[in-house]
């Protein structure tokens, strides 16, 4: 009988925040914290860089949304999980 140590996940936490003076102006990246990998997304994950990208490529690659929470009524974060 094999024993195997489990992987541990891999976390990805980002702040994200708009514009408030444009309406329905898009939720950009205002910081992040990576524990473990983010690849192949880690490019995407950068403050500056759109929230809904970044979501997109993850959630392809196996990460799930396990919090989110919208801090004002222009900002907030996402902790996604993958394994």
């Amino acid at each position: 009988m094999s024993i195997t140590i489990p992987r541990e996940p891999d976390l990805v936490l980002i702040s994200w925040t708009r514009n408030p003076l444009q309406k329905g102006s898009q939720r950009m990246i205002t910081a992040s914290r990576v524990i473990g990998s983010s690849s192949p997304c880690r490019s995407l994950i950068q403050s500056g860089q759109s929230l809904r990208a970044a979501l997109k490529c993850l959630e392809r690659n196996d990460f799930r949304i396990v919090a989110r929470k919208k801090t004002t009524d222009v900002s907030g974060y996402y902790l996604l999980q993958r394994g």
